[in-house]
């Protein structure tokens, strides 16, 4: 059994030990002066340079403090049922609420000052940080007053992150009961989640119906929170002035709404060619409808089952990334070597994976489910691409290191490119088809199955503002959309009416339609790989650059410093004909 587990020492050995009560000590004795402060020299516009760098520099320094809040998060994603964790984290969140006063005051400050240009051009460091400074004063047209900010940031610490840890921990906990050759066992939700990546049909199925069979136990539980959150989301757009959580978003994420509708408009267009591969996998998996069931998505077709130990897998990223750059290679190793990656499914850990960059400590952390499947190590090289841009982002600033969701997918995607694509030219004929069919499986449920978590999360948001809604028509707005967004390539009667339950991008207040970042960063992601496949070698440091570009600049302006315009309709369809292709070849094979 696979016994790979992440050491967290760097940042606390424990809730009790003297580090952590001094920081923690430390970071609410921090706040409190610097609201003092905000209240006591925010109240002019006297020496508004020499206020902007006070407050420029403090949020700067208090960032080291994110490592409380970070150990309890990431212990949390281990042991769901740590009740130490579990009080540490709600701790910090109530302790991180009082930055809401400072914050305000500070906002208001910026956004009523009459020449923040001219005061910024008195300063180096607030020349660097100039975007913060023009985000700030744009942010102010939709703040509350003081108190109002102060009372929600202490309300969502027992209203929408309550709930996320709620679902968390049910999910992550639960149980399914389910018969595997001939055998009666009780498996985790993440073994479960897994089978689906399975060689054996039979287990496919059985896990889909486990899977849906054991959501009733949790399900109204669920359906509870999930409205809870977007009832909360809902509120908080209106209160702050915006025409809905959308737009709210857009404005958090930094992209201009021609930007999102230029990427929508394209990929509709290529709906039914991407559609073309569900429907020769179903043929190939000898479904007589022509139609895919919804637990056949990920089946592996070809006749060679490619696995891999964790190791090999390790060996097999380190070696590509260091074709790319040395740099990114020996990122990688280190990452393997130094304890900074949890890999072992068991049971009480959070399914799925992720990776948590640390700033303050200049490290990552990634965690995973690994089952020594080849899809399985292309998700290790997403989740470490995740790492590397926070590795390209640690000579920036706290504040400049911070980007938005959409762009945060970039890196993932670019490094799971290069691990496949590494794989293709060195296969046989049968295992770059098993390769491509791993590629297309991870592109085009990018594509069609978050578009439709895109139109279900419109419709639920839609839908909620006229009250609550039970579980049978949640279940009726996944079904409708994954109708509109997968065509007549999934077997309608076999859909995943759940998906709403299992996934936790739904349950973060403060990451509503945590789904077309996923589409943005494939594609653009994409573009950028186009370009390093022109440009060769010479790439790698560009592409750094890229990367520490991202949390000080809008992404249209991203856009520009890579060479590509995303406003434009017509760079989406680029990037959705290499899709394209890849399902032409797949058909053709």
């Amino acid at each position: 059994m696979l016994e790979q587990r992440w050491t967290l020492d760097d940042l606390y050995t424990s809730f009790e030990s003297p580090e952590y009560k001094h920081d923690f000590a430390s970071y609410k004795a921090e706040i409190a002066a610097l609201s003092k402060w905000a209240q006591e020299e925010l109240a002019s516009a006297d020496n508004a340079a020499a206020k902007l760098e006070y407050y420029v520099a403090k949020i700067n320094e208090l960032s080291k403090y994110n490592n409380l809040g970070s150990y309890a998060a990431l212990v949390i994603s281990t042991d769901t049922t740590n009740a130490a964790a579990t009080k540490a984290g709600d701790a910090y969140g109530v302790a991180s609420a009082e930055l809401s006063t400072p914050r305000t005051l500070f906002m208001r400050f910026v956004g009523t000052l009459p020449d923040l240009d001219g005061v910024v051009a008195q300063s180096e460091l607030l020349k660097e940080h100039a975007y913060f400074l023009a985000e700030t004063r744009g942010k102010y047209a939709h703040s509350l007053s003081e108190r109002e900010e102060v009372l929600l940031a202490k309300l969502k610490t027992s209203g929408s992150t309550a709930w996320e840890n709620q679902v968390r921990q049910l999910t992550s906990t639960l149980e399914a009961e389910i018969t595997l050759d001939g055998n009666n066992k009780a498996i985790t939700f993440a073994e479960l989640r897994n089978l689906n990546y399975s060689s054996d049909a039979a287990a496919r199925k059985a896990g889909f119906e486990a899977e849906l069979s054991s959501y009733k136990k949790i399900e109204k539980a669920i359906a509870f929170s999930i409205n809870s959150v977007k009832g909360e989301a809902i509120t908080v757009a209106k209160q702050r002035g915006y025409e809905s959580i959308l737009d709210m978003t857009l404005h958090s994420s930094r992209l201009e709404r021609c930007t999102l509708d230029a990427m929508l408009s394209a990929m509709r267009d290529f709906l039914p060619s991407l559609r073309r591969y569900y429907k020769h996998k179903a043929r190939a998996l000898s479904h007589a409808n022509g139609r895919l069931p919804y637990y056949d998505l990920f089946a592996p077709i070809g006749s060679t089952d490619m696995r891999l130990t964790y190791d090999e897998a390790a060996d097999f990223i380190v070696k590509h990334f260091s074709g790319f750059s040395s740099r990114k290679g020996d990122f990688a190793r280190r990452m393997f070597d130094e304890g900074h990656i949890d890999a072992e499914p068991r049971s009480g850990k959070s399914g799925g994976a992720f990776c948590h960059n640390l700033h303050p400590i200049k490290q990552s952390r990634v965690l995973i489910n690994y089952d020594n499947s080849f899809y399985s190590m292309t998700i290790m090289a997403h989740e470490l691409g995740h790492a590397y841009h926070g590795y390209c982002l640690n000579d920036a600033s706290y504040i400049n290191s911070v980007y938005t969701m959409p762009i945060a997918e970039t890196a993932s995607i670019f490094a799971e490119t290069i691990i496949t694509n590494a794989a293709l030219s060195a296969a046989t004929r049968d295992e770059a088809f098993v390769i491509l069919d791993n590629q297309l499986s991870s592109m085009c449920y990018v594509i069609l199955d978050i578009f439709s978590r895109y139109i279900f999360e419109t419709n639920l948001i839609d839908a909620r503002q006229h009250g609550p809604l039970t579980v049978d028509e949640l279940n009726a707005l996944m079904a409708g959309a994954q109708k509109e967004s997968y065509g007549d390539a999934l077997d309608h009667d076999l859909l995943h009416p759940y998906m709403w339950l299992c996934k936790p991008h739904y349950y973060m207040a403060e990451r509503n339609f945590y789904n077309f970042p996923y589409m943005y960063g494939l594609l653009f992601g994409n573009g950028l790989y186009s370009i390093y496949k022109r440009e060769g070698d010479g790439f790698a440091a560009k592409y750094d650059a890229i990367l520490a570009a991202t949390g000080s600049n809008s992404l249209e302006a991203v856009g520009d410093i890579s060479g590509l315009n995303v406003r434009s309709k017509e760079f989406w369809s680029a990037s959705l004909k290499v899709v394209e292709e890849a399902v032409d070849k797949f058909c053709e094979m």
